[in-house]
């Protein structure tokens, strides 16, 4: 794992990341929701010069049943050249994978051949808990000094707290408890930071007992979700800050902070407000040493016959777009937000972050649409935009259909499917030549897509 010299996919600065070589391979979570065969990454090519471009070349089945991949992410990246903290002769060479569900967290080495991930470790729920008090691993970070996990659930039952846990970058052991004061925050889902102000951004979903089963509507209606943005002394480990912002807004989820070291505003995706079924952006930004929230995009439910709704929906005559994921180029130009609900890939110019334009949408699946690829007109698509990962020369764009087991299948009972595409952002439209779906994938829904040697939402810079 040591080299004499930084890895070559590690780069100093945002500028330096977006002029890097395209990606060849892309790594997607694979998981059976029926949990009678293990979960998989799946390996995609992404060479358009390729003979198997846009299929899939390479599969790596776990040992295990019931994990639920989720997102995953690598051991190490660009941060690792941080001055404050720097371990500049680690690899990106493993990825970081855990079971939502059944608390357990893989690694896996691509080096020695990069279509055949391999499985070198296995960290037992038992280890999360014992050495950290936490379950239900959910979003991997590579930082500067360890691995962050963030978890939605206690150690033991289905209740929380929620937090973070670190990783050994080397040994990949469970060092403990990232917080040392975590004041009120109690819900988790996703963080971040801003390394060179100190500053980790935590936010909010659920917990175990509130999220697995699927959308509780009881406690989305009295307005038990995470409604909640956190603010935290990354160098003490100790809440500074926390932002409500009304508690109409439900499950305030992916959090995508500047690139640029020099800037102290990020992205949040808020899911939907019990008020009307609107999803919403907001970007979180400081002003004489207080941070703020601000609503910067609305996005509103679209009126629909109950007959083409499913049962969750029928009451309302509406389809929610159900903001469920963002991603921001790594030049801090462009958001993506994908609106699973209505089957729409968004992006917005935010050069501005506090007055974004809309400069492109797609559409694929969705709740009533269904629509199809370009490639397949003949076959109406299930699921929707999902997750959206943006190669680090922002050309290219990659989304996935499913959201989590439970809640796909309230969304979509008729079957959500499996499928991974690709949009061009030049002129904003969809690759006809990749479209894996289908059987390439197994019978195994998929999730989140990383992509080889980094992607817009794998890496921290220090340097601008």
């Amino acid at each position: 794992m040591t080299r004499w010299t930084p890895d070559p996919t590690f780069y100093p600065s945002p500028g330096a990341a977006a002029g890097a070589p395209p990606e060849t391979l892309a790594y997607v979570a694979a998981f059976d929701r029926s949990a009678r065969q293990p979960d998989a990454i799946a390996v995609v090519d992404t060479d358009p010069g390729s003979d198997s471009y846009g299929r899939v070349v390479g599969w790596t089945s776990l040992p295990n049943t019931g994990d639920e991949l989720h997102h995953f992410g690598w051991n190490a990246c660009s941060s690792a050249l941080c001055p404050t903290a720097p371990h500049p002769h680690v690899e990106r060479r493993y990825l970081i994978v855990p079971g939502l569900r059944s608390s357990r967290i893989y690694v896996l080495d691509t080096m020695d051949d990069p279509r055949a991930p391999r499985l070198v470790k296995e960290i037992p729920a038992a280890e999360l808990a014992d050495r950290a008090g936490y379950s239900r691993p959910h979003t991997i970070h590579c930082g500067p000094d360890g691995i962050y996990v963030s978890a939605l659930g206690a150690g033991s039952g289905d209740g929380g707290p929620g937090g973070i846990a670190v990783l050994d970058h080397t040994t990949f052991a469970v060092r403990g408890p990232w917080e040392a004061d975590r004041g009120d925050q109690f819900l988790a889902y996703d963080f971040w930071w801003h390394l060179t102000r100190d500053i980790l951004v935590s936010s909010e979903w659920g917990t175990p007992s509130m999220i697995e089963n699927g959308i509780d509507p009881s406690l989305l209606l009295s307005r038990q979700y995470g409604h909640r943005v956190h603010f935290w002394d990354l160098a003490k480990r100790t809440l500074v800050q926390s932002v409500d912002l009304g508690d109409q807004y439900q499950m305030a989820l992916e959090l995508r902070p500047a690139h640029d070291p020099t800037k102290e505003y990020g992205f949040l995706g808020v899911v939907i407000s019990v008020e009307d079924l609107s999803a919403s952006v907001w970007v979180w930004h400081r002003s004489a040493g207080e941070f703020a929230v601000t609503k910067i995009i609305d996005i509103p439910a679209e009126p629909a016959s109950p007959d083409d709704l499913p049962p969750a929906l029928q009451p309302f005559s509406a389809v929610p777009p159900l903001v469920t994921d963002i991603d921001l180029s790594v030049d801090d130009r462009y958001l993506y937000v994908s609106c699973w609900g209505t089957g729409e890939l968004k992006r917005y110019d935010v050069t501005d972050p506090f007055h974004p334009v809309e400069a492109g949408s797609v559409h694929l699946g969705g709740i009533v649409r269904r629509t199809p690829h370009p490639a397949f007109p003949s076959e109406p698509l299930a699921g929707g935009p999902q997750m959206v990962e943006v190669s680090r020369d922002g050309k290219r764009v990659y989304v996935t259909n499913s959201l989590y087991g439970s809640w796909d299948d309230q969304f979509y009972p008729d079957g959500v499917g499996a499928w991974l595409a690709k949009v061009d952002t030049g002129d904003f439209t969809l690759d006809r030549r990749f479209f894996p779906h289908g059987d390439e994938f197994r019978g195994l829904r998929v999730h989140q897509t990383r992509l080889q040697g980094g992607d817009a939402s794998s890496d921290s810079y220090c340097f601008p």
